[in-house]
């Protein structure tokens, strides 16, 4: 009987394991995160405040510090806008129609992810710099690419471009064209469809792979090192100038703009949280709505 009477708890617990294998597994998840996570974090910010309040902010207020956050901040405020149009419009194109090359189609979506950043940032080079496909032309037009602006901007957007669109891919499937299809056949417009029918039901999709591509574009460093130059104070982004710092055994300024960093990967992750509990508190207010009674349904289309 006391087997019998166990085995219903356990299935409402959703596991058949014994309590004491629950507890050893959360203790170890538990402890694996504290090793991995909070301790390199919290070893960030002691390290940045070491020698106090005074020596922390005077590294941030560094010139060329100044310089690396703005144009952290200039490449996500630039790439990420790209990605969304690029995220939907690829998004649209493989999960609504049916054409010759989608598979192909999805296979570049997810190229990003299968090859190395160092990888992609040579490609850049290959193209636009000096010895170049296209580095003649350039040079005799005086336009930079490479070791400038324009080509970090360029492999941030190469590394970052599948998040939104692999966010809204699986998402747009499973909704199928039914609602579109009929708000085409009451008389909406394309943009009219997009705008109060496809928009809102993937608002929540797109604003998870928005908040993901703003923090890899942000945190990126393999790709934008190969084609930054490394020249302080024009080129470099707040990871590449972590590095600089520390190689030159700077490391309460390296801590400092890392700890910057790990406060902004904070504020990304609180702001997905809030997302995600926002989301699921819709879909339960959804669930929770009574069944229309069908007198009044017939009411209401009268």
């Amino acid at each position: 009987m006391s087997s019998v009477n166990k085995t219903p708890s356990r299935v409402q617990a959703g596991t058949t394991e014994s309590r004491a294998v629950r507890w050893l597994l959360i203790g170890l998840a538990l402890a694996f995160m504290a090793l991995f996570l909070l301790l390199p974090l919290a070893a960030v910010f002691t390290e940045a405040l070491r020698n106090g309040w005074a020596a922390y902010l005077e590294a941030l207020q560094d010139p060329d510090a100044w310089s690396a956050i703005r144009l952290t901040l200039l490449t996500a405020v630039v790439a990420v806008p790209l990605n969304l149009v690029f995220g939907i419009a690829a998004a649209w194109c493989i999960a609504k129609y049916e054409f010759k090359g989608k598979a192909f189609l999805t296979t570049l979506v997810d190229l990003p992810f299968s090859v190395s950043p160092v990888v992609a940032g040579l490609i850049y080079v290959l193209v636009f710099g000096a010895q170049g496909w296209f580095g003649p032309w350039l040079q005799a037009h005086d336009i930079k690419i490479v070791f400038a602006v324009p080509g970090i901007i360029l492999a941030t957007v190469f590394v970052t471009f599948p998040f939104i669109a692999r966010e809204l891919i699986p998402l747009m499937q499973a909704q199928g064209n039914d609602e579109e299809q009929a708000a085409i056949v009451l008389g909406a417009s394309g943009w009219q469809t997009f705008w109060y029918v496809t928009l809102p039901n993937m608002k929540w999709g797109l604003i998870y792979g928005v908040i993901l591509c703003n923090a890899r574009a942000m945190g990126e460093f393999g790709a934008v090192s190969v084609v930054s130059g490394h020249i302080r104070g024009q080129t470099n982004t707040m990871p590449l100038h972590v590095e600089i710092l520390y190689n030159e055994y700077q490391s309460v300024a390296a801590f400092a703009v890392a700890s910057l960093l790990a406060l902004l990967a904070l504020v990304t992750l609180a702001i997905k949280s809030a997302v995600e509990w926002r989301h699921e508190r819709e879909l339960k207010g959804v669930a929770e709505l009574p069944p229309e009674r069908p007198a009044a349904a017939g009411a209401a289309t009268h």
